[in-house]
């Protein structure tokens, strides 16, 4: 790899590595830069997101380590679909998904590449999910209230506070999260979208 690899370079903002199995993946998979980029961003916001889980809500059970393998290869299947990268496009989550589990990795952790778009569609959609999503959404500053409500509900429900509370600190969280999206769009707008 070389200094100028997104799943490698020191930048700026300082951007925690990949799990060594994803960036394994994208590097066998030949992902784009930018592909690279966005993925190691997403997966940097959450695990702030698990983070401030962790430390808010002790008796909320979750899996960080899936989420931060989701977030670090939720839109894997860009690799096939490249143009997905700078335009609209769904295929990239089926293909994902299907990607992920033709290289033997388990069907827990595949699935975030369908349902990291797909949340809204699932009312049975797990908290882990959530989170990969919410990190989607808010690396770049975007907020989706249907996405927030979802959350908050679950934080209300494993706190027992009210939602207006659960509302309020995800809300001041998501805000210092989003601003710095300048800078993160600012990284991963350097990686050209083909290699």
């Amino acid at each position: 790899m070389t200094a100028a690899d997104p799943l490698t370079v020191a930048a700026e903002p300082a951007l925690r590595p990949l799990p060594e199995r994803a960036a394994a993946l994208l590097r066998d998979l030949g992902a784009p830069p930018r592909l690279a980029a966005h993925l190691r961003l997403v997966h940097d916001v959450a695990f702030e997101l698990a983070d401030w889980v962790e430390r808010r809500y002790t008796g909320l059970p979750f899996d960080r380590a899936a989420v931060l393998f989701g977030a670090a290869t939720h839109d894997i299947g860009k690799t096939a679909h490249v143009e997905e990268l700078s335009g609209p496009g769904s295929a990239h989550e089926e293909a994902g998904r299907r990607m992920l589990l033709e290289r033997g990795v388990e069907p827990e952790l595949a699935r975030f590449a369908g349902t990291h778009a797909a949340w809204a569609a699932d009312p049975d959609v797990g908290f882990e999910d959530l989170l990969v999503a919410l990190a989607d959404k808010v690396w770049k500053n975007k907020r989706v209230s249907g996405l927030e409500d979802l959350v908050v509900g679950r934080l209300a429900g494993a706190s027992g506070r009210p939602v207006w509370e659960e509302f309020l600190a995800l809300d001041d969280l998501l805000s210092a999260l989003g601003a710095d999206a300048e800078r993160r769009l600012a990284f991963q707008a350097a990686y050209p979208v083909r290699p």
